[in-house]
């Protein structure tokens, strides 16, 4: 595996910046244990499937055990039937995959497409830290900016939302394939994978195929409401924020609006089909709307799924 630059966390400028980082690291913690507390406690327990099954205990044989799990040598010894017992395996492990570049810094409501998912990446990593599962970060922009290998704790829980207040990329651009690939070579251990982009890349089909063959992928697609439309604003200088090239356009032509809207659209659609083939699940997050709403849905359908 190829290297990838030591990341060394940049401190605030100012003892001022320092106190308002663990200020903002606070609230989120609290929002967060809030939430997975009064809306998610059983939500998240229950929506994922543990690795497999593990022996428990050896209990005398009752009416209606599998006589393929007797225990025939404890058996012998006790002279009665005894039977194994299993559970499901709970220890999971949860990776986020954070998009970081440059796109990530756009918003034209209460908030940024990045504030927006460091607010649900904070929620999902305080979710598996209090179901007392594992929890790792892949940050990425057109490089992997820093991977952090999934632990437990509080302790661990809160370097993981300081990263993800404070995080400054090198890289502008999006190569979601680059970090894919990184996740399927660095995470061997089948995992829950959540995806935090805008996806407003190129296709990412191959290293997906494989991630969704082998992991629980869910792609969670941050968007803007001009994201999808233009406002009618007349002539303005429209700048790519990850390539930096600049261009005026006319948001009162209706073949423009007409245009970016459609861009958007296919945009959308061949992130559908691509977590579609790829057995992924994908969902939609809008800066301004509610997010808790959109999470209590999915796991809602992935516990009626799994009974």
């Amino acid at each position: 595996m190829k290297k990838h630059r030591k990341y060394t966390v940049q401190g605030a400028d100012s003892s001022s910046e320092v106190a308002a980082i663990l200020k903002k690291v606070k609230e989120l913690e609290i929002k967060s244990k809030e939430l997975t507390t009064n809306l998610f406690s059983g939500e998240y327990r229950t929506a994922f499937k543990g690795r497999g099954m593990v022996f428990k205990e050896v209990r005398e044989y009752a009416a209606g055990d599998d006589i393929r799990f007797i225990d025939w040598n404890v058996s012998a010894r006790m002279g009665a039937p005894y039977s194994k017992l299993f559970e499901e395996e709970r220890d999971l492990t949860m990776i986020l995959l954070v998009d970081v570049s440059a796109s990530s810094l756009f918003g034209t409501s209460s908030q940024r497409k990045r504030d927006l998912i460091t607010e649900v990446g904070a929620l999902l990593t305080f979710s598996a830290i209090n179901n007392h599962d594992k929890v790792g970060v892949i940050f990425f922009s057109d490089v992997v900016e820093l991977f952090i290998p999934p632990k437990k704790g509080k302790q661990h829980a809160l370097y993981i939302v300081r990263e993800l207040l404070t995080m400054r990329p090198v890289g502008r651009g999006t190569d979601l394939n680059e970090a894919v690939r990184f996740f399927n070579a660095a995470v061997h251990q089948k995992s829950i994978a959540f995806i935090l982009s805008d996806f407003m890349v190129e296709r990412y089909d191959d290293p997906l195929r494989v991630a969704g063959n082998r992991h629980d992928v869910i792609g969670i697609k941050v968007y803007d409401k001009m994201d999808m439309d233009l406002p009618d604003v007349g002539m303005i200088q429209v700048k790519d924020a990850e390539t930096g090239q600049t261009q005026w356009i006319d948001t009162n032509d209706k073949m423009v609006q007409y245009n970016y809207h459609q861009q958007f659209v296919r945009n959308e659609e061949t992130c559908r089909l691509t977590f579609l083939k790829s057995g992924a699940d994908l969902l939609y997050l809008r800066t301004d709307e509610d997010y808790v709403k959109v999470l209590q849905a999915f796991f809602g359908r992935r516990n009626r799924t799994i009974k």
